[in-house]
């Protein structure tokens, strides 16, 4: 297998004993899980928001809202106008969401992110992080790092499922940029666009999400 996503992890975690090994067969061979929408589906809507979170412009929503009504009218299949509605649901919700909260007061900087770097060896898996955003900042004469990552899954995802993602922006930021800045688990977060619940690397430092990452990764490998 190339990599393995958050995504899988989570759709693993959720099936049953039999059907997590078949699930394992799949990862083997690169297939794809067909029971669970791909982040295609949800790129509308996790486009927009991105693009918020670095303009601070709140009329993209709008914009892109207008832009997906049209292409509701346009389309033809009725299961391509679901999912432009569902995204089109998800601008909408946001309007109220308070971007400032999920990044520093400081000026920020950010960084391109190549692919060839996105996959982390833990426990002997390609895991992959993949945040739309990484940000340095002066915090105290300290040069810092965060990230974000915006998900979207149908139904949301659980807080403990949430964590996993800010788990790996922590693990990721770490190898990848620990060298010339301090990673600041404050602004390690993972924010699910379809119900607004945000988890925060810190959150699993204060013991108040449970670590799951690394006990998916093993009983995968036992699966393995």
């Amino acid at each position: 297998m190339e990599k393995i996503s958050i995504k899988n992890l989570i759709d693993f975690r959720r099936k049953s004993e039999r059907s997590k090994a078949t699930f394992v067969n799949n990862l083997k061979l690169n297939k794809k899980d067909e029971s669970s929408s791909g982040g295609d589906y949800w790129i509308s809507c996790l486009s927009s928001i991105s693009n918020i979170f670095t303009t601070d412009n709140k009329n993209l929503l709008n914009e892109k809202i207008e832009i997906l009504h049209n292409k509701i009218e346009n389309s033809v299949e009725k299961r391509t106008k679901i999912m432009f509605q569902r995204n089109i649901d998800i601008l909408s919700n946001f309007g109220d969401f308070d971007f400032e909260s999920i990044k520093p007061r400081e000026e920020v900087e950010f960084y391109k992110k190549p692919d060839l770097i996105s996959i982390i060896d833990i426990n002997g898996l390609p895991i992959q992080a993949k945040p739309q955003h990484v940000f340095s900042f002066s915090n105290n004469e300290n040069e810092e790092v965060g990230a974000v990552w915006f998900v979207a899954k149908l139904d949301g995802y659980k807080k403990n499922e949430l964590g996993m993602f800010a788990d790996i922006l922590f693990r990721y930021l770490s190898i990848r940029f620990s060298k010339k800045y301090i990673v600041n688990p404050l602004y390690c977060v993972a924010i699910d666009v379809f119900t607004g619940k945000q988890v925060r690397y810190i959150d699993i430092q204060n013991g108040e999400i449970p670590i799951l990452l690394d006990k998916t990764i093993d009983e995968i490998r036992k699966a393995l």
